[in-house]
């Protein structure tokens, strides 16, 4: 197909499409002459990814390029791929280098340290750092709490990581990080509305 009738099958403008290419996101099509391309299934499925990553995923093009790039080139090792993973969804707190007080957490937990690459632990330490600023006060054991109830998140989500196709691997952590960070964040704002309904909405408000 050619990139216009990419564009109607996808419902992707071709100006956006030629975007895509040009940032190399998107696979170059198989040239037919000087100014023509074809392109396939394989650039359909490549540009709903695309389109799920900077949409439902939050991602930037930056980000975006270096999750498809874990795809399309994954590292050995499958943890290493949790590394890419936590690049994509972590915002600028998750450049901090130094975040003692979350080693001091893990330390206390009994999580390893071992990992030297951590934007995770960056993004944890500045968010802590924003709740001190905001003078708003955990209640005691909240983030132990957390800490159990992701942890079974996490548990479920490794546990299905596939084991018999490499390439299955790459899409699952990658993306199932990405895209699912999302779902987490609506799910929880859902039952938080749903708690509050049930236990507010019938006490009668204090003038």
């Amino acid at each position: 197909m050619r990139i216009s009738e990419l564009g109607r099958t996808t419902k992707v403008p071709v100006a956006t499409i030629k975007f895509y290419l040009r940032e190399g996101l998107l696979p170059e099509g198989l040239l037919t002459s000087a100014t023509q391309a074809q392109y396939g299934e394989t650039h359909v499925a490549r540009l709903r990814l695309i389109r799920a990553l900077l949409g439902p995923g939050g991602l930037s093009i930056v980000k975006a390029r270096q999750v498809l790039q874990a795809i399309d080139h994954p590292p050995e090792s499958v943890h290493d791929l949790l590394g890419v993973a936590a690049d994509a969804v972590s915002g600028p707190a998750g450049d901090r280098r130094d975040h003692p007080r979350v080693h001091q957490l893990m330390a206390t937990w009994g999580w390893s340290l071992d990992d030297g690459h951590c934007p995770t632990h960056g993004a944890l330490e500045s968010a802590l750092d924003a709740l001190d600023a905001a003078e708003f006060e955990l209640p005691a054991g909240a983030l132990d709490h957390y800490r159990d109830q992701m942890t079974a998140v996490a548990q479920a989500e490794i546990d299905g990581v596939p084991i018999d196709s490499p390439a299955a691997a790459v899409r699952y952590v990658v993306l199932g990080t990405v895209l699912i960070e999302p779902v987490l964040l609506a799910l929880r704002r859902m039952a938080q509305q749903e708690i509050s309904r049930r236990r507010f909405a019938d006490l009668p408000r204090s003038d």
